[in-house]
């Protein structure tokens, strides 16, 4: 199949769901985000604008760009030389800025019995990645049995190893609580206590905590690091300065953001940035 470009983007392109192949892969590079040559318009006109939901799972993995996927209740991002899945019927929307390179890999519910049942973000090794982007050269109708099959095959049991990755955000479904992540992702550098929050929406600080234990899984403080951390990894994705992404969470330091980021990812920002090509 040939690679969705800048050049190429307004080609009409077809419903995965429909082609009777149990692997689709479709590739884009250099294309713009947001602007008349939109990815996000180009991918399907009817299909992937907004909240969609595809029979095949969905498995897309960035090379150049950060992307988000958002489902009900959840919130990834998936930065350069990661990969994210989405399991088939799962109501999604994907959304991105800038310029990305990214492929999209469409399975049959059928074959994807090695991948995660839910929303997950995959790490991805350089043999997935080749597997990958050699997929995508494949014809939409590759003849079955030879040795396109046994490309896709390798590709699914490659998938099928790939570890289970961090950059994941539970999303409340409460209003008020959706409103203070809202207001939190609108200005990260917020510092307000789980107390003052509370008061902003009319809920008590025991009330408050109770609801987000209840719908996250996670503390109002451990849910709102995650929240900054992801907001991290996307403006060091767009080229931000650590101390430009420190003073716009709202840390007095670069050093405490660091220090937060490595607890967190096991790694510093600098070496998280050189070791995912962003």
């Amino acid at each position: 199949m040939p690679l969705l470009t800048k050049q190429s983007a307004s080609i009409d392109w077809f419903d995965p769901d429909d082609v009777p192949r149990d692997v689709v892969t479709l590739g884009a590079a250099g294309v713009e985000i947001g602007g008349p040559n939109s990815a996000e318009t180009t991918f399907g006109e009817r299909k992937e604008r907004g909240f969609h939901r595809h029979r095949k799972g969905e498995l897309l993995l960035t090379l150049r760009g950060v992307i988000t996927l958002e489902v009900e209740g959840g919130l990834w991002i998936v930065p350069p030389q990661s990969a994210i899945w989405v399991p088939g019927g799962v109501v999604h929307k994907f959304t991105a800025s800038g310029t990305i390179d990214c492929y999209v890999l469409f399975i049959e519910n059928s074959v994807a019995t090695g991948l995660p049942a839910t929303c997950s973000s995959l790490a991805t090794t350089p043999l997935l990645r080749e597997l990958l982007v050699r997929s995508a050269s494949l014809p939409v109708l590759y003849p079955e049995g030879g040795m396109a099959s046994h490309l896709v095959t390798l590709l699914l049991d490659e998938l099928a190893l790939a570890p289970v990755g961090n950059l994941h955000l539970p999303m409340p479904t409460d209003p008020r609580l959706r409103k203070i992540a809202e207001t939190i992702m609108n200005d990260p550098a917020d510092r307000g206590t789980i107390a003052s929050w509370g008061r902003r929406v009319g809920l008590s600080e025991r009330t408050l905590a109770r609801l987000l234990k209840q719908q996250t899984g996670m503390s109002f403080g451990r849910w709102r690091q995650q929240l900054q951390l992801m907001l991290a990894v996307r403006w060091l994705g767009s080229g931000a300065s650590v101390q430009q992404v420190s003073d716009d969470l709202g840390y007095e330091s670069a050093g405490s953001f660091v220090t937060m980021f490595r607890k967190a990812l096991g790694t510093s920002p600098g070496r998280y940035i050189a070791r995912s090509g962003l």
